[in-house]
């Protein structure tokens, strides 16, 4: 379809391999080219909020002190950007504790708002130093991956960051999301206690049978042992206080006793590795193994060794709790625990047609464990199945090759790894190229009608909105959105209507949130809450527990003897290195993997810009604005921002010496105008306006590249 244009509007054209703008000079055309016309301004531009304020009562106390000193000092404005800044790194860091990630975003926001902070992102610690450290927070945050808040957190930091959202609005929707107010049902049914009890023995069960050799008959004493530990940190979590402290200790003494009663009183057929390690993977923070060596790579050594060491420990005391329980019902705990022989590895799984069901069962209770949005189960199964399938039939290929090292086991975990990102990768620009047509229509990013395959991929997206809501899998707001969008609409060609009374859109209190959720989830989900769940499951979480329970009960001796010459004594020798073994295998999955995700990172990245330059990016064609002649270097600056956030790599610029070249003379009024001025040039290189900058711009780009 193509339209006339005016002051406001422009026809982008573009095909699988070109992207080309019109209103400026001439350029050849195709049948196979669609022709769109887009709106300068998005619907978001025509509404006018209501300005609802951010309650800053609700702050902490610490904080709320820092806040009212800086909006003396410098603004309201700028102190609630503090504020927001703050709490983002204090949920993201709560729900991946990833510190290499959390520091990138927070980076993008200080450059972007001019804020005077610096920050130490430990292990559980996190330390804010607010103007220069004139003021210094300190917060104890622990563990508690939650894919789904990770994911929004995140979007919240980016819509705000790229002008899509007031600071207000910003912080109303985080406090909102805490509430679950943007969580589906279905997502808060699992996300906390009693509904989460159901995922610890669905867990507990399939790890026993498809990672630690058990059979059926594991599967249903892993089953309830998995199902006790979920009663016993429900109960301990809701005492609270000191209580929680014992979780794990606790856990390990049930798990071990149980398991043992069935050992002991049912003729001695109970795998106990399996069911052991099987029950504790929950507890078993194996991601944390693969984020530690990556911040040693990276260079965060402090943070990195410390939590590999942490959660060593913790292993550790899961590891002996289990022993103390053993000790209660078994006379010999260690006999019990090396009786493989026809108690283990009775199934083989290259024989089985259900491995791959079982193995995605597995996966989905990790999702549930990672509170993962269950509309979105597919994506994440799908990455996981790749990089479990790569990783397990390159081991079968290899290990026959290298019975006596630990290379095989290297190759798999490497090549898993990079076949997970790159697969993540590829499927996230698909599904962000899909939902693009989407978006752009209930969004009014976009005027007029689609051709029919883009009118196809819209009908498909709304249908499984409807569908997965009528499921109740789906957010209700995006169905209540859906149907808000045609008044919008209309209310849209009232306003624009000359003849019309019209004046403005207004929305409710609520339809308003409405809204901006619908602004928020037009951003694609985030990579790495797909993969955070994916390396959960290569990680070797039970590898460091093997080592610990071998440390308990040493490796039986080898019945080899050596006489020593000239004496009666007979020389006996170990089994070799088995405890040792289980370390070196720990080191070497763990690093093969965080290679794996660096490298896979690297191959995405170089090869989305091998791609582009060979069949999308020329010159004319980076210019996707309503100002023919801008700058295409500040549209690619913009995307590179957005992709930049996967990756580790990030400078802080007072850490940077080259950085001082720079120095900004504080007495220099000129420099003060050009740091103030710095991001407005950037819009109006991109062709935004400074009081209205539109979404339509760079998302029209990001489905094409």
């Amino acid at each position: 379809m193509e339209s006339t244009t005016d002051d406001q509007q422009h026809t982008v054209m573009f095909d699988s391999d070109n992207i080309q703008q019109t209103g400026g000079g001439t350029h050849d055309s195709s049948s196979r080219w669609q022709k769109a016309t887009y709106d300068a301004k998005s619907i978001r531009q025509k509404i006018t909020f209501s300005g609802r304020k951010f309650d800053v009562k609700t702050l902490p106390v610490d904080l709320y002190r820092v806040y009212e000193t800086l909006k003396i000092r410098s603004g309201e404005e700028y102190a609630l950007t503090n504020v927001f800044m703050i709490r983002t790194a204090i949920e993201l860091h709560r729900a991946w504790h990833n510190t290499l990630l959390t520091a990138k975003i927070l980076q993008q926001l200080k450059d972007k708002f001019q804020v005077r902070m610096t920050w130490e992102l430990g292990v559980i610690k996190l330390k804010f130093h607010v103007e220069d450290g004139s003021h210094e927070l300190q917060y104890k945050v622990p563990y508690d991956y939650d894919s789904e808040y990770q994911d929004l957190y995140m979007k919240i930091a980016v819509a705000y960051l790229d002008g899509h959202m007031t600071v207000h609005q910003a912080l109303i929707y985080q406090s909102d999301t805490k509430r679950g107010k943007h969580t589906a049902k279905s997502g808060l049914f699992i996300r906390d206690f009693p509904g989460r009890l159901l995922v610890y023995p669905l867990e507990a069960a399939t790890c026993a049978v498809i990672f630690f050799g058990g059979d059926w008959y594991d599967f249903g004493v892993t089953a309830l042992t998995g199902f006790v530990s979920g009663l016993i940190e429900y109960l301990l979590v809701t005492i609270g206080g000191s209580a929680k402290l014992m979780v794990d200790v606790i856990v390990g003494v049930s798990t071990g006793l149980i398991a043992s009663l069935f050992y002991r009183y049912d003729g001695q057929h109970t795998c106990l590795p399996a069911v052991f390690l099987g029950t504790l993977y929950w507890f078993f923070y194996g991601t944390a193994f693969v984020v530690g060596i990556l911040e040693i790579i990276s260079g965060e050594l402090e943070t990195g060794v410390v939590r590999f060491m942490a959660v060593a420990v913790k292993t550790f005391v899961l590891s002996l709790g289990t022993t103390f329980g053993m000790q209660i019902v078994l006379k010999e705990p260690k006999d019990a625990w090396f009786d493989y022989d026809g108690n283990c590895g009775n199934i083989d799984l290259d024989d089985q047609w259900w491995r791959i069901p079982l193995y995605l069962l597995c996966s989905a209770s990790a999702l549930g464990q990672y509170r993962f949005p269950i509309v979105d189960y597919w994506r994440a199964l799908s990455v996981q199945l790749v990089g479990y399938e790569v990783q397990y039939q390159v081991f079968l290929f290899l290990r026959t090759r290298h019975p006596q090292d630990l290379q095989d086991t290297a190759a798999a975990n490497l090549l898993g790894a990079i076949g997970a990102v790159v697969f993540a990768a590829i499927m996230s620009y698909f599904v962000e190229s899909i939902t693009y047509y989407y978006h752009a229509r209930v969004l009014q990013r976009r005027k007029g009608k689609y051709s029919p395959f883009g009118e196809f991929l819209y009908s498909t997206c709304e249908t499984y909105v409807r569908v997965t809501n009528r499921l109740g899998f789906g957010k209700k707001n995006d169905l209540v959105y859906l149907e808000m969008s045609e008044k919008l609409r209309k209310q849209r060609e009232e306003l624009e209507d000359t003849n019309h009374s019209r004046t403005d859109i207004t929305l409710t209190e609520e339809e308003e949130m409405v809204f901006l959720e619908a602004v928020i989830q037009a951003e694609d989900l985030n990579i790495w809450a797909l993969l955070m769940p994916t390396l959960y499951q290569l990680v070797p979480g039970s590898l460091i527990a093997r080592l610990w329970f071998n440390t308990i009960f040493l490796p039986p001796l080898d019945s080899e003897c050596k006489v020593i010459d000239g004496t009666d004594y007979n020389f006996v020798k170990p089994v070799q290195s088995a405890s040792h073994a289980v370390f070196e295998s720990l080191l070497v999955t763990a690093v093969s993997l965080a290679l794996g995700t660096l490298i896979g990172f690297g191959v995405v990245e170089y090869g989305t810009y091998i791609l582009t330059k060979l069949f999308c990016c020329k010159n004319e064609n980076q210019q996707i604005t309503s100002d023919p002649n801008a700058s295409a270097d500040s549209i690619r600056t913009i995307n590179l921002r957005k992709s930049s956030r996967n990756f580790f790599s990030h400078t802080i610029n007072e850490n940077n010496p080259s950085s001082d070249l720079y120095t900004i003379d504080e007495n220099d009024p000129a420099s003060d105008s050009e740091r103030n001025t710095e991001d407005t040039n950037v819009n109006e290189e991109a062709g935004f306006d400074d009081d209205n900058i539109t979404e339509t711009n760079n998302d029209l780009l990001q489905p094409l590249l």
